[in-house]
């Protein structure tokens, strides 16, 4: 085939609802790091939360997401995709916009009857609900929305786009930082969704119909098969380890570079290195380790991530800390798709959207979980023995374990099949 004939493929194999949707997902993404990013340092110093209590917000903001995500199919499809979705933006620019008025003098009555924790949390568990829809929509429009021949470019986009609105998320926040106040991040945050809703109403148009929907009973019901396969859950809860370091980036890493390395210094902008080189070496980094078999890859990546660590433990400058990040992320890319790979393989036939569903637990255990050790280490070893550095080891030694964990699991627990990915090597 041609390249002109390829172009052509590409150029009419889209219908309109593939290119709407996933623009409004760069949007959405924006949204959302843009948030994450700057959540730590705004829940400590402009609402006044301890350390600890910041990291066990922000890591309940993070993972509460990823447990919605489960049934948040099911939902749109009983609802229809563009209800769905432009429902999904409306409560995002809701829930942005009331996180960023917590402090203002409109709020005072609510503030004062209820217990502020409490008050954000309520808070915090909305943008789960938007973006538990827009998640299966975005995909699934995907997927209803492109041609066979086209659709792993698709998917392809899909991921750029997520990537690119993960890059401009903080970058945007850390403009809006240094201009003015936090609370800012969080209504421009609520106006890049928003517009998303009315970019839905306008142009979004509900694409052909799939396979039959998956009732919310069926998705209780394949819940509960999956979470009784003893060895499929053993690995997700291992691999959670993996997320329990990952995301202390937004979670604790903002909070030190402000006390023990430079106060003036724009965490913001240091996040953005991730995406960025996720953005860029993906493919080449994919194409350099595509002889490793998934599962020591995926314990590859995890024990990269965790050894980055020690760089900002060693060095506590701004360079360490860009340093640290763009080698998590180098990590994140070795892993990323062979987890996915991974998982994809050993589904049961009929099952493979049960368990990619399952696949994105780790995400949902690792950030809860993360945001109170995360809260814990800094508590203890950044205020109360003075030895932040510690806080670093203690990381990537979670991570060390975890990359262990995944070796043994590869060695004794891991299914022997011709569908396992880790045993090709042997056939």
């Amino acid at each position: 085939m041609s390249l002109s004939q390829r172009w052509n493929e590409i150029r009419t194999g889209f219908e309109g609802p593939f290119w709407v949707a996933n623009v409004t997902e760069m949007f959405e993404r924006l949204s959302y790091y843009a948030v994450f990013s700057s959540l730590s340092l705004y829940l400590n110093e402009t609402l006044k939360f301890s350390a600890e209590e910041a990291g066990n917000l922000s890591g309940f903001f993070g993972g509460f997401v990823w447990f919605m995500a489960i049934f948040g199919g099911a939902l749109a499809d009983r609802m229809g995709f563009r209800r769905a979705l432009a429902l999904a933006y409306f409560i995002l620019a809701t829930a942005y916009f009331l996180l960023g008025s917590i402090g203002s003098a409109w709020m005072a009555p609510l503030r004062l009857s209820e217990p502020p924790t409490t008050l954000v949390f309520a808070i915090l568990a909305l943008p789960a609900l938007g973006v538990a829809l827009v998640k299966p929509i975005i995909v699934g429009t995907t997927a209803r929305s492109s041609e066979e021949n086209v659709r792993s470019i698709g998917y392809s986009i899909y991921y750029t786009m997520v990537n690119v609105g993960s890059l401009m998320g903080p970058i945007v926040a850390g403009w809006i930082h240094e201009r003015f106040p936090d609370e800012y991040i969080f209504r421009v945050a609520a106006v890049s969704v928003f517009l998303m809703f009315f970019a839905v109403l306008l142009f979004f148009k509900e694409p052909r119909r799939g396979e039959e929907a998956t009732s919310l009973a069926q998705t209780v019901k394949n819940f509960g098969m999956v979470v009784t396969n003893f060895r499929f859950m053993t690995f997700l809860v291992i691999f959670s380890g993996y997320w329990i370091v990952f995301w202390q980036e937004f979670i604790i890493l903002p909070l030190y570079v402000r006390d023990f390395i430079d106060k003036n210094a724009n965490s913001q902008y240091i996040l953005s290195w991730g995406p960025a080189v996720v953005i860029t070496l993906t493919v080449a980094m994919n194409y350099l380790t595509r002889r490793i078999p998934a599962l020591p890859a995926i314990a590859l990546g995890t024990l990269i991530s965790s050894i980055a660590w020690v760089i900002v433990a060693l060095q506590p400058t701004v360079t360490a800390a860009v340093l640290t990040v763009i080698v998590v992320a180098i990590g994140e890319i070795i892993q990323s798709p062979r987890y996915y790979e991974y998982i994809s393989r050993l589904a049961p036939s009929g099952q493979q959207g049960t368990y990619m569903g399952f696949a994105f637990l780790p995400i949902g255990i690792g950030s809860l979980v993360a945001g109170t050790i995360g809260g814990k280490l800094y508590t203890h070893y950044g205020q109360v023995v003075k030895q932040p550095e510690m806080i670093w080891w203690w990381v990537t030694g979670i991570g060390v374990l975890t990359a262990l964990l995944l070796w043994v699991y590869d060695k004794m627990l891991a299914p022997k099949d011709g569908n396992d990915p880790a045993t090709a090597k042997a056939a």
